[in-house]
């Protein structure tokens, strides 16, 4: 290839053509004052030129730079020597004035550092502990904490503070004593040396909408055929698998979705280098799509999106390109930063460039890892299989996992008994990026744990029994996230500095709405971003996000699911519901400034289906109901949701069994509703009564 012909050439094609690396060739560039944004800039003819003249003129240029190198070195050394000579000469004229300055400047400093007292104390120590540190009697020491009220002997403890008062009395600085256990100490990743590290192949996720061919673009890059064995050709599991192009290495996670992306994000782990974002061409983007794009936004991932299905007659790149541009993802044929590159999985067209292209991230992304030390990595699949036990997908993070390892992964221990690779070979070992089945747990670990290796089994046992009780401890006092009620406070004590939320409403102009008024409400103290905003009703995707996230969810004329509010609770993520925007915006406004008074709370009573509907004449439409959760009761308020979007909220007009009037249905019984003023009625209609209960302020 002829690249001096090219009318404009690609950052990363000249770097092909000069036998060099794009970062390379970047940083060169820079030095030459040729700016560059990123690989996939393009470049002049004359600048092409001017790089390949100064890169042929290279070694000569060197030798004669070496030249004038040395020559510099040997007058800098000669002027080195001369300058010590006269140093050296007034040194010895003023030597015994000098001597007497030196000992009275050490005299000076040792008095100083006499004065400034410090000594560091554990979190709990005995009185006669505390006296040998400072060096008093215990007697005096006991003295002034019975002054203080605290009775106590020369072998008993005291605590940190009693401690410091005591100390900062006699002109003492304190310390805290850092007591790091062993777990600490084994968790703490020790940083690498640069010359231990050495390149790794990037792992990379696919995600996207359902039906976009996430699954389909995998087959075509592995050519293997996995939809074909799955149960209705979706996806059902998580694995990995390597792929090998021009002697480098990708390894591709397969995921049911951005749910399980989140779910491991949200357990702390972080193993994605890449994210693919597969878009139908025909289809463009959609919910799904919108939801992943924030999820990889939240997780701060490099993207790059296929354009799938080109082969298709109704494809339509070009619309997928304007609706990414619309969020965001300006695709670099258009001037910004995002690769798209069009694919079709069926045809196998466009495969070759997206792995070029995932390889070129990856150089940018510069990722190294030291494969001469102990293991560490993470379990992204965990399951129990017959004949073989407890058995897990570890991902190696950094370091080489060996057959006969000791092994911990969160409350789980083991030994590696056997490892396999992603087609299912034994194999002894496994370096940094690679995947591997590993057998020899005690028991199922979780997805999302961290895989250490320890000393020896007896350790890790130790340790995993350890961990169980921190867990339980952890449980007890949970994590607590953010919520509107406590919101102030949190600003108050310095943990809150930006509020994620996410809004779903019953309609776009809502969320576009809501997103704009509440992220107006920013001030110096807090910054308020919406990390996502769709239509629909809440679901567990949404709480998953604001758990990893730490956010709170906001609904505008819509409902949580079932599993959504059960999970928000588990997770304790809060769930603002409001039907009216403005309250939504005074209510995160006032817990801002910390006026949020809760008056009222909406108390859940149950919920009851539409399963038929009856015409009455004189009274109008009666639901025929089966009550599902709770009870339904005759004075209660109520909301009709049809698809997860409120359409009616009012009151109770009749609740009957067969022809009686009752006063409440309870959970599994039929019952007919006459619902006040509103007819528009259908089969399949969720009924849910509840209750204002007034909040003792």
């Amino acid at each position: 290839m002829e690249v001096n012909n090219m009318s404009k050439t690609r950052v990363y094609e000249l770097a092909k053509e000069l036998n060099l690396s794009s970062k390379d060739l970047i940083s060169k560039l820079n030095d030459l004052d040729i700016k560059v944004k990123n690989h996939m800039s393009t470049l002049e003819d004359e600048e092409v030129e001017l790089i390949m003249d100064l890169l042929r003129d290279k070694p000569q240029q060197t030798e004669e730079v070496h030249q004038k190198e040395e020559e510099d070195i040997f007058e800098d050394n000669l002027e080195d020597i001369e300058e010590e000579r006269v140093y050296k000469k007034s040194f010895k004229k003023g030597s015994k004035k000098n001597k007497k300055n030196n000992k009275k400047a050490v005299l000076t400093e040792e008095k100083e550092e006499d004065e400034i007292k410090i000594i560091t104390i554990p979190e709990f120590l005995t009185v006669k502990e505390l006296a040998e540190k400072m060096k008093v009697n215990p007697t005096e020491i006991i003295k002034k904490l019975i002054a203080k009220g605290i009775m106590v002997t020369v072998n008993q403890q005291i605590d940190f503070e009693n401690a410091a008062k005591i100390a900062e009395e006699y002109g003492f600085l304190v310390d805290k004593e850092e007591v790091k256990d062993e777990l600490e100490m084994l968790l703490e990743e020790t940083p690498d040396d640069e010359k231990d590290l050495q390149p790794r192949p990037p792992i990379v996720t696919v995600m996207g909408h359902v039906d976009h061919g996430k699954t389909s673009l995998l087959d075509a890059i592995r050519n293997t055929n996995v939809t074909m064995k799955e149960m209705g050709g979706i996806t059902q599991h998580i694995g990995a698998s390597v792929v090998e192009i021009n002697d480098k290495k990708i390894v591709f996670l397969d995921t049911p979705g951005h749910e399980a992306f989140t779910a491991m994000r949200a357990r702390g782990a972080s193993i994605t280098d890449i994210v693919v974002l597969v878009v139908a061409a025909d289809d463009g983007v959609m919910p799904q799509t919108v939801e992943a794009i924030n999820h990889v936004k939240a997780a701060n991932v490099p993207m790059i999106v296929a354009i799938n299905k080109i082969d298709l007659p109704t494809a339509n790149p070009d619309r997928v390109k304007t609706e990414l541009s619309e969020l965001g993802l300006v695709p670099e044929e258009w001037g910004g930063n995002t690769i798209c590159v069009p694919v079709s999985a069926k045809k196998n067209i466009g495969i070759d460039n997206l792995l070029e292209m995932i390889l070129l991230v990856a150089e940018m992304e510069d990722l190294k890892a030291n494969p001469n030390k102990p293991a560490r990595g993470t379990i992204i699949e965990a399951k129990l299989e017959k004949g073989k036990g407890p058995v897990a997908t570890v991902i190696v993070q950094n370091g080489t996992l060996q057959i006969g390892d000791a092994i911990l992964a969160g409350t789980v221990y083991g030994k590696v008994r056997a490892m396999l690779d992603d087609k299912g070979r034994r194999i002894k070992k496994a370096g940094p990026s690679m995947p591997v089945e590993v057998l020899g747990f005690s028991e199922v670990p979780e997805a999302g744990d961290k895989l250490i290796v320890v000393e020896d089994e007896k350790k890790a046992r130790e340790l995993a029994e350890r961990r169980k009780e921190l867990q339980k401890e952890m449980e007890l006092k949970r994590k607590q996230k953010v919520s509107l009620e406590d919101l102030f406070s949190q600003i108050q004590e310095g943990s809150v500095k930006e509020l994620n939320i996410i809004i779903k409403a019953d309609v776009q102009g809502s969320v576009e709405a809501l997103k704009k008024s509440i992220e107006d409400l920013s001030n110096e103290e807090v910054r308020i971003k919406v990390i996502h905003g769709a239509v629909g009703a809440i679901t567990e995707t949404d709480v998953m996000l604001a758990s990893a996230s730490n956010a709170i969810i906001i609904g505008f004329n819509v409902r949580p699911e079932t599993n959504a509010k059960n999970l928000a609770e588990k997770e304790k993520v809060d769930i603002k519901l409001y039907r009216i925007i403005y309250e939504a915006i005074e209510d995160i406004k006032a817990a801002m400034k910390g006026l949020l008074e809760p008056k009222y709370k909406e108390v859940e009573l149950g919920r009851a289906e539409v399963r038929a509907v009856f015409r009455v004449p004189g009274v109008g439409n009666v639901a025929g109901c089966y009550v599902l959760s709770g009870k339904i009761l005759r004075n209660a308020d109520i909301r009709v949701v049809r698809d997860g979007i409120v359409v009616y909220e009012g009151k109770i007009a009749s609740l009957k069994r067969f022809k009686d009037d009752v006063r409440e249905v309870q959970q599994g019984f039929e019952c007919g509703i006459g619902i006040d003023r509103f007819n528009d009625i259908k089969e399949g209609d969720i009924i849910e009564a509840y209750q204002m209960e007034e909040i003792p302020r």
